[in-house]
């Protein structure tokens, strides 16, 4: 008998659909689901696990509703047990991962930290985009943001981002007290920026926020 494969749970081509809203959209904007052990349903976000996914569009408000209409149990055609901490919990694994590639971008020599060397690099024209931890000072954020978008011709940058509290980029930088740091180009800087933008657009969704980042006065200080 022939193996089951994804492309029987009609999980192939570019495209995918939202149980809740019906809309497509690609494997980038959504998040896969998959039933785990005791019939849990597991979010899957780096899209590896085994078994028939389903999927959601990638807003915590959409996985909120998916939970409330017990959509996983009517696509899944099981009785399936999902979390009201689910939306929650795909958050905290989104960030994760965006730590884990800014950890991974910064071992591959393409993050730079400490004010005076953003300043530098800036002036030298390698900075690809800014990361500003979210309770540091909106003073020195619009600083830098303000360099930055100077030194490019018309103005026009990667948005900053502002997703991470100070303690978050320490653990993920191996630094203490890291309050801005600058992207250089790179493959693994851009590997970070999509998770961010991923992340961004579920927590914030596209109309509310710059799609990599915090704007500047919903962040705390």
């Amino acid at each position: 008998m022939k193996a089951r494969t994804r492309s029987s749970d009609a999980e192939s081509g570019p495209e995918r659909t939202c149980i809740v809203t019906r809309q497509k959209g690609t494997p980038d904007t959504m998040i896969r689901f998959v039933v785990g052990p005791g019939t849990v349903v597991v979010p899957d976000i780096r899209r590896k696990l085994p078994g028939r996914g389903v999927w959601v569009t990638a807003r915590a408000s959409s996985v909120a509703e998916a939970v409330r209409r017990r959509a996983f149990a009517r696509s899944f055609k099981a009785q399936v047990q999902a979390s009201e901490t689910l939306p929650a919990e795909i958050d905290r694994l989104l960030a994760e991962d965006c730590l884990h590639s800014l950890s991974l971008a910064n071992k591959a020599g393409q993050v730079v930290t400490g004010t005076g060397k953003v300043e530098t690099a800036i002036g030298a024209g390698r900075v690809l985009a800014l990361v500003h931890a979210g309770d540091g000072s909106a003073d020195g954020k619009r600083k830098l943001d303000r360099s930055l978008n100077r030194s490019v011709p018309g103005g026009s940058t990667e948005p900053p981002i502002e997703l991470f509290r100070s303690d978050q980029l320490d653990l993920a930088l191996g630094k203490t007290n890291v309050i801005h740091a600058a992207l250089v180009p790179g493959s693994a800087s851009l590997a970070f920026l999509a998770r961010c933008r991923k992340l961004a657009l579920y927590r914030f969704g596209a109309a509310d926020a710059e799609v990599s980042g915090l704007p500047h006065d919903s962040t705390s200080d």
